[in-house]
C-alpha cells in the first residue's frame, strides 16, 4: 500500500475505494504504473507530497525500487511503535471504513480496541473559556462512565480537557491528530500524546514525519469524525475546525451534538441546529441516550 500511495496518481481517498475492490494493493499498483500519469491526481491528492515532504518517497516507477523502500519504511515506522493499518485488514477502524472519505492507511502508536467502535468525538475551540473546559471534563467523564471511548484531536483547549478528563477516569482516549505521529502539535502536547499512547491510542492518517499544514486539520476532522459514532461540539467560532467537523459528520451521516450555550452564542450554530441530524443539548445525558440507541441490536453503526 505505500508503494502504491507513493506513486501518487490518484486522490488517496479513491485509493481505498480501488484497494478494496481488487482485494489487494499489489494489483492496483501494477495497473498504475502501466498507466500514464494523470496531471489532474497529482494537483488534487487527498494527501500529498505538499503535506508529506519529508517522507514522499523515491521518485522511481520502478516496482521493485518502491516496495523495497515502502518495505523498509515500514519496518523503520514499527521499530519507532508506529502501526500502518490498511483498509483492507481487519484492524482498520470499522465505522471510519463505513464513511465515503476514509483514508486507505492510518497509522497507530499504542492500541487500537474493538471498544474504541464505541467512541465519540468531543471538539472545541483552542482558546476555550473556563466553563468550556469544565463542559469537555464532565461530557469527557460521562462519556467514560458509560463505557464510550472520548475521541479529540489533541488541541489546546478543549480537546485537551477532553482527553485529560478520560484519562484521569480511568477511561478510554484516542487522539486523531494533524500531523504524522513522530511530531506533535502543538508542541505543550508533546508529553500528552506520548501517554495517550502509552496507555490507549493515537491514530494518524499521514506521513509519520508530516508536518502541520493548513490542509491536514480539515483532513483530520474528516477521519475524526469517521472514525466515531457522533461528535460533540462543545465551543467554537463561525471559523473553528470544529465546525468544520460537525459540517463533515452530517456529511458522512453521524449525528452532531451542540452545547445549548454554543447555541445561544454563535450563528452558525443556531443555523446548524435548525438541520437534520443535529442535536442541541443541555446535559451528558442527553447525548448518551441518542447514542446508546446507535448501538443497540441492529443498528447500521458499529
Amino acid at each position: 500500500m505505500v508503494a502504491l500511495l507513493r506513486t501518487g496518481r490518484r486522490p488517496w481517498v479513491e485509493y481505498a475505494g480501488l484497494v478494496e475492490d481488487r482485494g489487494s494493493a499489489a494489483a492496483v499498483l501494477e495497473e498504475e504504473l502501466a498507466a500514464p500519469a494523470s496531471p489532474i491526481g497529482q494537483t488534487t491528492l487527498f494527501q500529498d507530497r505538499r503535506d508529506n515532504a519529508t517522507t514522499a518517497g523515491p521518485t522511481t516507477q520502478d516496482p521493485t525500487e518502491l516496495l523495497d523502500q515502502a518495505s523498509a519504511d515500514i519496518d523503520r515506522w514499527g521499530a519507532a511503535g508506529m502501526r500502518l493499518v490498511t483498509v483492507l485488514e481487519p484492524g482498520y477502524p470499522p465505522n471510519l471504513r463505513a464513511v465515503h472519505d476514509r483514508p486507505p492507511v492510518v497509522f497507530v502508536a499504542g492500541r487500537l480496541k474493538p471498544a474504541d467502535a464505541h467512541g465519540v468525538a468531543v471538539v472545541g475551540a483552542r482558546k476555550a473559556t473556563h466553563a468550556g473546559t469544565e463542559w469537555a471534563r464532565a461530557i469527557a467523564e460521562h462519556l467514560v462512565d458509560r463505557g464510550f471511548t472520548v475521541v479529540s484531536g489533541l488541541a489546546a483547549g478543549i480537546d485537551t480537557a477532553a482527553h485529560t478528563a478520560a484519562l484521569a477516569r480511568g477511561g478510554r482516549t484516542v487522539a486523531v491528530i494533524g500531523t504524522g505521529l513522530a511530531r506533535s502539535y502543538p508542541p505543550q502536547n508533546e508529553a500528552l500524546q506520548r501517554r495517550i499512547a502509552s496507555e490507549c491510542a493515537v491514530v494518524s492518517q499521514f506521513w509519520p514525519d508530516a508536518p502541520p499544514s493548513r490542509r491536514s486539520f480539515p483532513m483530520r476532522n474528516a477521519v475524526m469524525s469517521g472514525i466515531t459514532l457522533a461528535t460533540v461540539v462543545v465551543e467554537a467560532s463561525d471559523t473553528s475546525g470544529a465546525r468544520m467537523q460537525a459540517r463533515l459528520a452530517r456529511a458522512q451521516g453521524r449525528p452532531v451534538f451542540l452545547l445549548a450555550s454554543l447555541v445561544e452564542r454563535q450563528e452558525w450554530a443556531q443555523e446548524y441546529a435548525a438541520r437534520p441530524g443535529t442535536n442541541v443539548v443541555h446535559s451528558p445525558d442527553e447525548i448518551t441516550a441518542l447514542v446508546e440507541r446507535l448501538i443497540s441490536p441492529g443498528s447500521l453503526v458499529a
